[in-house]
């Protein structure tokens, strides 16, 4: 018997269909990726988060025989990004570099969200954590977390720090300190990490909560005095600088976390291809030693841990945000 072509495709889509779901799972496994994947950075290019996911990319592109790209898609706090993600085929050609904002800020601003952060998207894993690097100027008398907190709490009202913005993982950090030391620090928001940096560095602000990667030459070159990182190990650039539970502040965590999230209801297998991928390029020394001058680490969790840890982010992160009463107006 003779079919047209259109015939043949629906008996095919019959016959996969009435797979069991481990077999159809497997398939798709196998044949998976067959296209270009598009992991879409909700950030202007540039910052080292956009630096990390093109060296993931290009490491992806070579272990899954297929082009990974990165295209920025910028806009309304990661808002446009992250919806681009949410409302695509799930079928992992089309992932988010999934990070704080679009996570865990965005969904606590309250503001009506086109996605839902909870419900939308599929953790494929974490691939690398930026910490954020507490430091202050020359002229702060202080040489340590303690110090610093017992000067706050003697000249309350003096000291400013700076961020790269309201509603950045270093302001929620800056924040998250006030908070847990029982200090006020005033926060200064900048349009970036440079120009925070920049602010700290020329005297106008005493005190730096931003992510490590712009402050490693001016730390080095003694223009900038760091007392802690933010991340739950030492840094290996500055492997004397404590980490802020190591100076007192017990459970305290501020980075930039970055990891890749899918459409909800992406199959598991094709979840899992992606994560393996992902954390064999992430394993790789040419990779670790690219991270190296950005201060960042290759952490890689799995699908499940991924999902635990932003929760757990969000669960340190929403009282904080609730209290400053964030809006992304």
């Amino acid at each position: 018997m003779n079919f047209r072509p259109s015939s043949r495709r629906s008996l095919v889509l019959a016959a996969v269909c009435a797979l069991p779901l481990g077999m159809m799972q497997t398939a798709v496994a196998q044949t998976f990726p067959d296209k270009v994947i598009r992991i879409i950075n909700p950030y202007a290019a540039g910052g080292p988060s956009d630096t990390i996911v093109r060296m993931l990319a290009a490491g992806m592109s070579t272990e899954l025989g297929q082009r990974v790209i990165v295209e920025n898609k910028p806009g309304a706090g990661t808002v446009i990004g992250a919806n681009l993600v949410a409302k695509a085929a799930p079928d992992g050609y089309t992932l988010l570099l999934a990070t704080v904002a679009p996570l865990v800020v965005q969904p606590a601003i309250g503001a009506a969200l086109p996605y839902d952060a909870h419900k939308d998207f599929a953790m494929v894993g974490m691939f690398a954590t930026v910490p954020n690097l507490i430091s202050v100027h020359p002229s702060v008398p202080v040489n340590s977390i303690a110090e610093l907190i017992a000067y706050a709490k003697k000249t309350p009202g003096k000291l400013n720090y700076a961020s790269a913005g309201s509603g950045t993982g270093p302001h929620l950090g800056g924040e998250l300190f006030n908070r847990m030391a029982g200090v006020k620090l005033t926060h200064v928001p900048y349009a970036g990490a440079a120009p925070a940096v920049l602010a700290v560095l020329s005297g106008q602000v005493e005190v730096s909560f931003v992510n490590i990667t712009p402050q490693i030459q001016h730390v080095k070159a003694g223009k900038l005095r760091a007392l802690a990182i933010g991340s739950s190990g030492r840094s290996k650039l500055f492997p004397e600088v404590p980490t802020m539970s190591e100076a007192g502040l017990k459970g305290y965590l501020s980075e930039s976390w970055n990891g890749l999230a899918a459409p909800a209801g992406t199959p598991p297998a094709v979840i899992d291809r992606l994560y393996r991928a992902m954390a064999k390029v992430m394993a790789s020394p040419a990779v670790q030693e690219g991270l190296l001058p950005l201060g960042a680490d290759a952490t890689v969790l799995g699908p499940a841990e991924f999902d635990a840890y932003v929760k757990a982010d969000e669960k340190q992160l929403v009282p904080v945000i609730k209290t400053l009463g964030l809006t992304n107006n």
